[in-house]
């Protein structure tokens, strides 16, 4: 049985396990106890797929309309040509032949890798380095494109990669404690309707079986998904 502190347990005692509906889960949330620093909003969905089924893995980036309140560490493999935009787009380091070198022998001091599709053949070398940590670049999230300094720029601003864990769950941020209630919900409400969109073929059955918000220091509040029924 994990610890938790006097304040967590407090606040437990006014979680429900009802769902509510989106803006009384959020506003359910914030009625936990404050802390001296600006919680994330983290939402999971638990979805109605076989984890390990490679037609129904659900994964991709995704830009919340209202940002949520961090911005990211990018590092950018690409020609010599596009250095300087990428780092003139937030590129903490940008790269070829050096950079790859620099990540295998262990350098990771980054959130998200982008890459040019033509430095991919050297980079896919870096998957005993990089995909444990999640941060391989992939097509499917974004992280592999042409267009290197727009994608630098997404993603520093605080773009983020999603995919589902072995158990069938998406973990995301969404915001902080400190985004009003309207930009929380427009945030989460467009989130949800991303992990509509890419829904597998091959996913049978309830697809949104279960989404909850906490705070980093907060029980989690379950949302009412109902009107995202299949």
């Amino acid at each position: 049985m994990p610890y938790r502190s006097k304040r967590y347990r407090k606040d437990a005692e006014r979680a429900t396990e009802q769902a509510l509906p989106l803006a009384d889960a959020i506003k359910r949330l914030k009625t936990f106890s404050k802390t001296r620093f600006d919680q994330s909003v983290d939402l999971v969905c638990h979805l109605g797929i076989d984890a390990n089924q490679a037609d129904q893995a659900v994964r991709g980036s995704f830009s919340f309309p209202r940002g949520i309140g961090k911005s990211k560490k990018v590092i950018a493999f690409c020609p010599d040509g596009d250095v300087a935009a990428a780092k003139a787009a937030g590129a903490v380091e940008a790269g070829n032949d050096d950079l790859v070198d620099k990540v295998n022998k262990g350098w990771t001091d980054f959130d998200v890798a982008i890459s040019h599709p033509s430095l991919m053949g050297k980079v896919g070398r870096l998957g005993k380095v990089l995909g444990p940590q999640g941060k391989m670049p992939s097509p499917k999230a974004g992280t592999v494109t042409a267009d290197v300094a727009t994608a630098v720029k997404e993603f520093a601003a605080g773009r983020i990669e999603f995919r589902n864990d072995k158990g069938g769950n998406i973990h995301v941020p969404v915001g902080r404690f400190s985004f009003s209630d309207d930009d929380l919900q427009t945030n989460i409400a467009a989130f949800i309707e991303q992990i509509r969109r890419v829904k597998p073929a091959a996913a049978k059955g309830a697809y949104l079986r279960k989404v909850v918000i906490s705070g980093t220091m907060t029980p989690g509040v379950q949302i009412d998904v109902a009107a995202h029924a299949e």
